[in-house]
C-alpha cells in the first residue's frame, strides 16, 4: 500500500480533462448498429472480411539519402523481414478472395490464432431519416470496438500522427474507436471503412482469435458542446473599421481546459491544431473533429538534472515550414529544432555569435523557408539576471541554409512575431521586464529584398494601460490587420496603426493560430483553449506557397 500511494503522488496532476476522458458527448440522438440485419440494410451496409498473410519480403537497412545526414531511410545494404499481404491499396487487396460476413457474424472468431490479423470491409451510405431523426447536416461519427487492436481506413486514408488517438489509428486493447466521418451529413454520402484487426497483446499473444465487439454509426445534431463553454467574453468596440476585421457580436467559445500555460499554437496541414504548454513540458493536439486533446509530444523543451529550476522548461512558439515539419521553440535547451518525423530533432539554430541564445520565444517562417524569432531570456528562470545568460541583449534572429543572422537588437524584451500579407513588413512585439510601465510596444521593420531589416519604428504605443500583462503572441489576417496579444485581451490593430477594438474572454490570450476554414482564430489562454471566427481570417502553412 505504502509504494501505491507514493506512485500516485508522482503520477501527473496537470492533464487536461480530455486526456482521461473525451469531451461530454453525451448520447447520440440516433444510432445505426451495423450487427444488425436490418440497420446495415438502412445504410446499405455488407461486410466482407480477408486474413492477410505475414510474409517474407527483401528491404533494406537504414542508409543515406541526398538530404538526410542521420541514415533514417532505406537506402543501406539489403536484409529480410516480414511484411503483411495483402496491403490496403494495393491491387492484392481488391481482387482478393474477400468472405461475405452476415452482420450477425461479426462476432464470429476469426483468423488463424495467435500472430493473427483479419481485414473487415464495408461502406455504409447515408439514408434521409435514421427513425425518426432526419441526417441532413448531422455530425456523424463510425465508432467501433474490436478484439484486440484495430486501425480504421476511411475514404482510404489512415488518421495517423504523433500523439494520435483512435480517430483511426490503434487506441488501445480492445479499446474504442470513435472515427470522425462528417460534421455536414447528406443523404447519399457514401463512405468506405477497411479496418485491420490484430490478435494481441503482441507480446503475451492470447489463445484466441479477433472478432468485432461493437459497430455503430453514432448521429449527432450538432457537435456537442458543453452550454458553460459557449458565448464567452466579448468584442469591445473601438472604431466602426472593426466591422470589416471581426463582427463585434460574435462570441469566444472554449475547445479544451486544465491546462498549466497554453502557448505557440499552429495548425497542421492534416486538420488538427498543436499548442505548447511550456510549464509541462509538451505539446498538445487539438482534434476538431473529435473534440478532444491528447498528448502529442513530450520533454518538448529540456530534459536536464536541473529541470526543476525552470518555470517554463517546454516548448513555446511552435511553425510548421513549407515541407510539412513541425519547428519548435525550445527554452530550457535554448535552441531552435525541426523535427524530421522520421528520426532525430535537426538543431537549426542555438547560438550566435559563439554564445547560447537565451530561450526563444516565438518564430515565423516566411514563404522562402527562412526561420524568423525572438531571443528574450524569459524561458530561464531568474530571466534577465540569470547567471546562465550568455548573450548580452534580446535579439531578432533570422535562419537561412543553416546560417543564423543577427537581425536587430533594438528591442529589449522581443515577444510575439508576425509578417504582413505581402511578407514586406514584420511585426514584433516588445515586453521589457526590467521596466514594465514603459515597454509595451509593437515594432514595425520594413523587410529588405535580401530579407534582412530596415531600422525599426514603433507602430502601435500600448503603454497607455497600466496593466502588467505581457505583450505577447501576434498574428495577421490576410487584410493586414494585427492580432496582438496585449494587456485586457487581443488588441486589433489595422494596417495603418489604428486601434479597432480588442477581443476579452474569460482568460487572457498568451498566442493566437489561424485554423478550421482559416477564419478560426484559435486562442491559447493560460488554462484553457479557446476560439472566436473572424471575417477575414489568415494564411495557415498549407497555404504558404
Amino acid at each position: 500500500m505504502r509504494l501505491c500511494i507514493i506512485l500516485l503522488l508522482f503520477l501527473p496532476q496537470t492533464l487536461p480533462a480530455q486526456e482521461i476522458r473525451e469531451l461530454a458527448w453525451g448520447n447520440p440522438t440516433a444510432v445505426v448498429d451495423l450487427r444488425k440485419p436490418e440497420s446495415s440494410q438502412l445504410v446499405k451496409a455488407q461486410w466482407r472480411s480477408l486474413n492477410p498473410s505475414i510474409t517474407p519480403a527483401k528491404f533494406n537497412a537504414p542508409g543515406p539519402s541526398a538530404t538526410d545526414k542521420f541514415r533514417l531511410y532505406p537506402t543501406g545494404k539489403p536484409i529480410s523481414t516480414f511484411t503483411l499481404e495483402p496491403r490496403f491499396g494495393t491491387p492484392a487487396f481488391n481482387q482478393s478472395p474477400w468472405e461475405t460476413v452476415a452482420p450477425t457474424d461479426l462476432e464470429t472468431r476469426r483468423g488463424n490464432g495467435l500472430l493473427s490479423h483479419v481485414w473487415y470491409r464495408t461502406t455504409v451510405t447515408l439514408p434521409q431519416t435514421v427513425g425518426t431523426f432526419a441526417v441532413t447536416g448531422s455530425r456523424v461519427l463510425f465508432e467501433l470496438v474490436a478484439d484486440d487492436y484495430s486501425e480504421v481506413w476511411i475514404n482510404g486514408k489512415l488518421r495517423k500522427s504523433f500523439g494520435a488517438r483512435a480517430n483511426g489509428v490503434i487506441n488501445g486493447y480492445n479499446a474504442r474507436q470513435r472515427v470522425w466521418l462528417t460534421d455536414n451529413a447528406k443523404p447519399g454520402d457514401t463512405f468506405d471503412l477497411s479496418i485491420l484487426v490484430t490478435n494481441g497483446p503482441i507480446a503475451d499473444l492470447p489463445d484466441n482469435y479477433v472478432w468485432i465487439r461493437s459497430a455503430t454509426l453514432d448521429f449527432y445534431p450538432t457537435k456537442p458542446i458543453p452550454d458553460a463553454w459557449k458565448n464567452l467574453g466579448q468584442v469591445v468596440q473601438i472604431q466602426d473599421g472593426l466591422k470589416s476585421v471581426i463582427d463585434p457580436a460574435v462570441r469566444i467559445e472554449k475547445v479544451a481546459d486544465g491546462f498549466q500555460f497554453t502557448e505557440g499554437p499552429v495548425w497542421h496541414p492534416d486538420g488538427y491544431l498543436l499548442f505548447s504548454d511550456p510549464n509541462a513540458n509538451v505539446i498538445y493536439k487539438y482534434d476538431p473533429h473529435l473534440g478532444n486533446v491528447s498528448i502529442y509530444m513530450t520533454k518538448t523543451g529540456y530534459t536536464g538534472y536541473d529541470i526543476g529550476e525552470y518555470h517554463q522548461p517546454g516548448s513555446n512558439g511552435l511553425a510548421i515550414d513549407p515541407a510539412g515539419h513541425l519547428v519548435l521553440c525550445q527554452h530550457g535547451n535554448r535552441r531552435i529544432i525541426r523535427d524530421e518525423i522520421k528520426g532525430p530533432m535537426t538543431v537549426l539554430s542555438d547560438g550566435y555569435d559563439g554564445r547560447k541564445l537565451n530561450s526563444p520565444n516565438d518564430l515565423v517562417i516566411k514563404s522562402n523557408g527562412d526561420v524568423y524569432f525572438t531571443d528574450p531570456p524569459y524561458g530561464l528562470p531568474k530571466a534577465f539576471a540569470d547567471p546562465r545568460k550568455e548573450t548580452p541583449y534580446s535579439g531578432v534572429y533570422r535562419i537561412r541554409n543553416g546560417k543564423t543572422d543577427l537581425l536587430t537588437t533594438e528591442l529589449g524584451g522581443p515577444n510575439g512575431i508576425a509578417f504582413s500579407p505581402d511578407e514586406k513588413f514584420l511585426y514584433v512585439s516588445n515586453w521589457d521586464i526590467r521596466d514594465i510601465h514603459n515597454t509595451k510596444t509593437l515594432w514595425r521593420f520594413a523587410v529588405k529584398d535580401d530579407g534582412t531589416l530596415s531600422a525599426g519604428k514603433v507602430f502601435f504605443d500600448m503603454n497607455q494601460t497600466d496593466d502588467d500583462e505581457a505583450l505577447d503572441g501576434i498574428k495577421v489576417d490576410t487584410k493586414g490587420n494585427i492580432f496582438v496579444s496585449a494587456p485586457g485581451g487581443v488588441w486589433i490593430i489595422s494596417p495603418t496603426g489604428q486601434y479597432l477594438g480588442k477581443i476579452v474572454g474569460p482568460e487572457r490570450p498568451a498566442n493566437m493560430a489561424w485554423g478550421d476554414d482559416g477564419k478560426t482564430l484559435y486562442l491559447t489562454a493560460h488554462t484553457g483553449l479557446y476560439k472566436i471566427t473572424t471575417i477575414n481570417g489568415g494564411r495557415m502553412a498549407h497555404q504558404m506557397n
